[in-house]
């Protein structure tokens, strides 16, 4: 099975409870959100890319590929899913695999795709997610590319929003994480002050 993966950032979100704006450019002592996701995902991927929606020129500092929603209207992180799945088939069609990553949580595993990947291979899963303290990480999860089509279906033509209920419709790995802070996610300014104790 191929085993080369496509690493998709998700930024696509408001951050409504941050005050808007785009939450993964917050400070965390000196580096940004993002700076320290690009650092832990990157070496884990053959390619990688930032979901982002609005004008693209304000990432202009990021040597990656900036890649809006394919679809439109802000439908959460399956439309980033998504975007990935079919980013991959038109620009990196090697890659069979798409590894989803939060852009507000960072301190996620450097090994999380290889222990995914291991797990989807070994018990022929389309999907593997991280799973921390009894709770599903949903988007932080492995997506085989295969699934494209039926994901559009389901978010253009059923309205389908709900990451971890699309999910549990497939052959489905799951994989935990012991580190209590590995999915510490940052959604509010009192989390940043945490994150910095962390």
């Amino acid at each position: 099975m191929n085993d080369k993966c496509l690493g998709i950032l998700l930024a696509g979100g408001l951050a409504r409870r941050m005050g808007g704006g785009d939450k993964c450019r917050q400070l965390l002592k000196n580096k940004s959100l993002l700076e320290l996701s690009i650092e832990r995902a990157q070496s884990q991927v053959s390619a990688l890319i930032l979901n982002a929606n609005g004008d693209p020129g304000r990432f202009d500092d990021v040597s990656l590929p900036i890649v809006p929603d394919c679809i439109e209207g802000f439908a959460g992180p399956l439309a980033g899913v998504l975007t990935g799945m079919e980013w991959a088939e038109t620009n990196q069609a090697d890659c069979q695999w798409v590894m989803s990553f939060a852009t507000d949580t960072p301190f996620f595993p450097l090994d999380i795709v290889e222990r995914l990947m291991k797990a989807a291979i070994a018990e022929d899963s389309l999907i593997a997610v991280a799973e921390s303290e009894g709770r599903l990480q949903p988007v932080f999860a492995l997506w085989h590319r295969s699934l494209a089509p039926q994901l559009r279906t389901a978010l253009v033509d059923e309205g389908v929003r709900k990451i971890d209920r699309w999910m549990a419709l497939h052959p489905m790995s799951t994989v935990s994480f012991d580190d209590e802070k590995s999915f510490f996610n940052i959604n509010r300014p009192e989390d940043m002050e945490i994150a910095k104790r962390l």
